[in-house]
């Protein structure tokens, strides 16, 4: 990730994000701009939503892509391939929500270190948050880390043959379902 390196306040970053036809992530001041994907990438996102939009089926909760921002308190604003939320003040902001229960990352090669680590301390700072999942696109890997106590995380790694299980939602999946159709 390479940063624009220029401090911007929140309200000025919300303001260029809404006139830019690219897509920025904001962490503490800074400005990063989103790089494409490839297409597995896509692939995976597009599997996972579909898991998860057949799932919730009519419930309240709400599933968003990569297109809608997560936020807290002005510190960051990210744009996760996939989240989950079920908290109805979410609802009155089309373009961020701020009470997640599910996050779904998809892991580049540029991405993953920051994915892994100093995302996911941004992450936990939402209360919200149960349950956080890195997807692997080198191989059928999928990592939970959930939420057990409010500063307790434990991690949970599904791979090849297992059925992956989102606590969170209360969805349970064969592994094989994510990365169905992906390109070698």
């Amino acid at each position: 990730m390479i940063a624009v390196p220029h401090y911007l306040s929140p309200e000025e970053y919300l303001d260029i994000e809404s006139q830019s036809s690219f897509r920025h992530e904001y962490r503490q001041g800074l400005v990063y701009a989103m790089a494409g994907g490839t297409d597995n990438h896509d692939r995976l996102a597009l599997n996972l939503l579909s898991l998860i939009n057949l799932h919730l089926g009519d419930s309240d909760c709400r599933f968003h892509s990569g297109n809608v921002k997560v936020n807290d308190q002005a510190q960051f604003y990210y744009y996760p391939d996939a989240f989950v939320t079920c908290d109805p003040r979410d609802r009155s902001d089309r373009y961020t929500k701020r009470y997640p229960k599910l996050i779904v990352e998809v892991l580049s090669p540029s991405t993953q270190a920051f994915d892994c680590g100093e995302k996911f301390e941004d992450y936990q700072q939402l209360e919200s948050l149960a349950e956080y999942v890195l997807v692997s696109q080198e191989n059928q890997r999928v990592e939970c880390r959930r939420r057990i106590a409010a500063n307790t995380w434990e991690t949970v790694i599904y791979e090849a043959g297992d059925r992956v299980v989102l606590k969170s939602i209360d969805l349970e999946f064969a592994i094989a379902e994510l990365y169905r159709g992906l390109d070698d």
